[in-house]
């Protein structure tokens, strides 16, 4: 055997010994004891032949496993599992393990893991986990041995110095590590600064690991010190690479005759995007022609992003890494660089702009006849915000008149039908601010959506689910299944519905579960009567909390709350990289290329998800902190509330008017010994008999606010 199949041996085994874990090429090599630059890009040539011959897989980061086909599952030791630590308030810990199958019958449970026994890991790192001898009615525990992945590359927190020792204290609890920080890592932070670190070195066996400063943010309190604390908690980089920004700058913005030519031509015909007032790119246009046949051709036309930005490119692999734009109160952090999501690819009015584009010819009744789906060029007509639009269905603006209200009629119809049919209507309200030149919120107010929302969500959800329905359906009746990103939203959790529908037929409704049909009328049926009553928020909330969370994934299971068998993200790309794939699957699929690797795209879907959960915690922390900021001046005073939640800690209850939820503490309620129902969502007064229900009004009195953990306490007034 020559050095190079020793090599080759030695890499296999490793990663097979992983047992599905993915390691980066540094880590692997490691593992077979080559440390020096020559070692680790031979390595490196290595893992690119096992991958091309798909012995092992790429995940797309730059990290590789093996793929479960080459795995020897008999050789798995049961002593050990890899999983996510979970760390609680008081320090201790639980392994939650990784792909847990739900139909397995001998499936670990979670594993508990003292603060003694977490060696150098952090809350939600990927371990790998000693299991120690089971022993009678006692929980599984064990002790964590390695750390396979960071959950975070970076920390917030707060610098304390105190003469020449500085240390770092991380502003999430979970994390409960001091860092100690080397002088000549301070980067000019002072003590009490917000700044950004990541962790450089951690001894095995010692408490404190050694970091780096790699931003310093600034003084807590000030408005975009907050905002960027929020975005780096979560793991998001706050400032595009060099090499990505001048990437984006180089990239010709003319569009050339020839690429014109190869397009279907769409400027000749009445264009239009609505967004809201404030936006600044629009990826989505609806083109209408009234056909001589009496049929009615809308385009949904649909930012051709994959266009500028190429598959590997330095601008695709931020995309990539990014996945989703995110909008917390004050600011979008986007996905693409400005020069693309604010120019190039925004469908502004009056220029020529290129597009991928579902084009359908529809009847009076919203049946479609035809449809076609290619690359085109459009030409927008004009930029309406959604209160423009309105103005024109409500008949207030003459203008465009003709052509807008047609395209309404035939969304609400579409509306309509979808609902009647098996669809859920959540319509939860969404809280806005408005703040002042500094970012502070002078203001809450509640957005309400209405015809002209509709109007563009059901020509969206048109396209993404005719997409879907031309490469999962039809495509796959020609020959043999295409590999395909899908949105998915798995049914509800049937312990939670049954929970739920014992609830709620305390307040009148009986919830139907016979059928997915019955379930989802007879909900609607509830929200309808609800709307405009203090419970409506609460009971969606409570909805909503039975769904499983939608997802991207190349396993199609169809979409739940749409009731869709087959549907995709097609029709934001300037914001959403699953989007970006499917227009470039499409295309070659479209063109009669063969099916892509299912494994690889499952692993870009997968980190899609991970990224867009990601977003919606730090657009939720910037929504809590502004609602934090805004009660901050309004100590002592009092507000009317609805109870949304009830724990063995104390009640929660949101202001009805500002949509600004706290907390009145267990010990708050000192007139009677209080127990939980949790079957009713109650709180009980054991002697009194008083009850506090999930949905109660009640007089809160504001007692304390808590910037830095977006937390408000309450005092209960009547």
């Amino acid at each position: 055997m020559t050095q190079e199949e020793k090599i080759k041996k030695k890499l296999i085994e490793a990663l097979s010994a992983g047992n599905g874990i993915k390691y980066n090429y540094k880590q692997i090599a490691a593992k077979v004891g080559i440390y020096d630059k020559a070692g680790r890009e031979q390595v490196k040539q290595f893992l690119g032949e096992f991958a091309d011959a798909k012995i092992i897989l790429l995940t797309g980061r730059g990290q590789y496993k093996i793929n479960p086909k080459y795995l020897n599952t008999k050789t798995t030791s049961r002593n050990y599992m890899i999983g996510r630590l979970q760390v609680r308030g008081s320090g201790s810990g639980y392994v939650v393990p990784e792909n847990a199958d739900p139909e397995a019958t001998d499936e670990l449970e979670d594993i508990f893991v003292p603060d003694s026994r977490q060696s150098n890991a952090l809350n939600n790192d990927l371990v790998k986990v000693l299991l120690f001898p089971a022993r009678k009615n006692r929980r599984p525990e064990g002790e964590i041995v390695e750390v396979i992945e960071r959950n975070q590359n970076q920390l917030v927190g707060i610098m304390r110095i105190q003469k020449k020792v500085a240390y770092f204290i991380p502003d999430n609890p979970s994390v409960r590590r001091d860092v100690l920080i080397p002088e000549e890592m301070l980067q000019g932070a002072k003590n009490g600064d917000k700044v950004v670190i990541t962790i450089t070195d951690w001894v095995a066996g010692t408490r404190s690991p050694l970091g780096k400063i790699i931003y310093v943010l600034g003084r807590p309190g000030d408005n975009d010190v907050e905002m960027k604390s929020i975005l780096a908690e979560h793991n998001f980089p706050l400032l595009f690479p060099k090499a990505v920004e001048e990437a984006a700058e180089a990239i010709d913005r003319r569009i050339p005759a020839e690429e014109i030519k190869k397009r279907r031509d769409f400027r000749p015909v009445f264009t239009f995007t609505i967004d809201p007032a404030d936006a600044k790119d629009f990826d989505d246009a609806i083109s209408y022609e009234k056909l001589d046949n009496g049929l009615h051709r809308i385009g949904i036309h649909i930012a051709d992003v994959s266009h500028y930005v190429q598959p590997g490119s330095a601008i695709d692999r931020e995309a990539y890494n990014r996945s989703t734009s995110i909008y917390l109160v004050d600011r979008t952090i986007p996905m693409l660089p400005e020069v693309l999501s604010n120019n190039l690819c925004s469908l502004s009015p009056h220029e020529d702009k290129l597009c991928y584009s579902a084009v359908f010819d529809l009847d009076d009744n919203a049946k479609i006849h035809k449809e076609w789906f290619g690359r085109t060029v459009i030409h927008s007509d004009y930029r309406f915000n959604y209160d423009e639009a309105q103005a024109i269905i409500e008949q207030q603006n003459p203008e465009f008149a003709d052509n807008i209200l047609q395209v309404d009629k035939l969304a609400s119809i579409m509306r309509r039908q979808r609902f009647e049919g098996s669809a859920m209507n959540f319509e939860s309200e969404e809280v806005k601010f408005r703040l002042d030149e500094k970012g502070k919120p002078i203001g809450v107010y509640i957005k309400i959506d209405k015809e002209a929302n509709f109007l563009i969500e059901e020509f969206m959800l048109l396209a993404n689910k005719k997409i879907a329905e031309l490469v999962g359906r039809k495509m796959s009746k020609k020959e043999s299944p295409k590999t395909f990103v899908y949105r998915i939203h798995d049914e509800p959790i049937h312990d939670k519905v049954d929970t739920f529908k014992n609830f709620v037929r305390k307040l009148g409704f009986d919830i139907k579960t016979g059928s997915k049909k019955a379930l989802s009328n007879s909900m609607n049926e509830m929200f309808s009567t609800l709307k405009g009553h203090g419970e409506y928020n609460m009971i969606t909330r409570l909805s909503i909390r039975l769904m499983s969370r939608a997802v991207y994934s190349t396993h199609n299971i169809g979409h739940y709350g749409l009731a869709f068998p087959y549907y995709t993200h097609f029709t934001s790309p300037i914001r959403r990289y699953p989007d970006l794939m499917v227009h470039r699957l499409l295309d070659a699929y479209l063109a009669g290329k063969p099916s892509v690797d299912k494994d690889q795209y499952e692993e870009y879907c997968k980190h899609a998800s991970q990224m867009e959960h990601r977003a919606v915690e730090a657009e939720r922390e910037s929504i809590k902190y502004k609602q934090a900021e805004y009660l901050s001046d309004k100590i002592g005073q009092i507000f009317e509330a609805t109870i949304t939640g009830i724990s063995k800690w104390g009640v929660f209850a949101e202001l009805v008017e500002t949509k600004c939820e706290g907390m009145i503490a267990i010990r708050k309620f000192d007139d009677d010994f209080y127990y939980l129902d949790q079957a009713n969502y109650s709180l009980v007064g054991l002697h009194t008999g008083k009850i506090f229900r999930f949905g109660d009004t009640i007089k809160v009195k504001i007692i304390d606010v808590d910037l830095q953990k977006k937390q408000m306490s309450f005092d209960l007034v009547s």
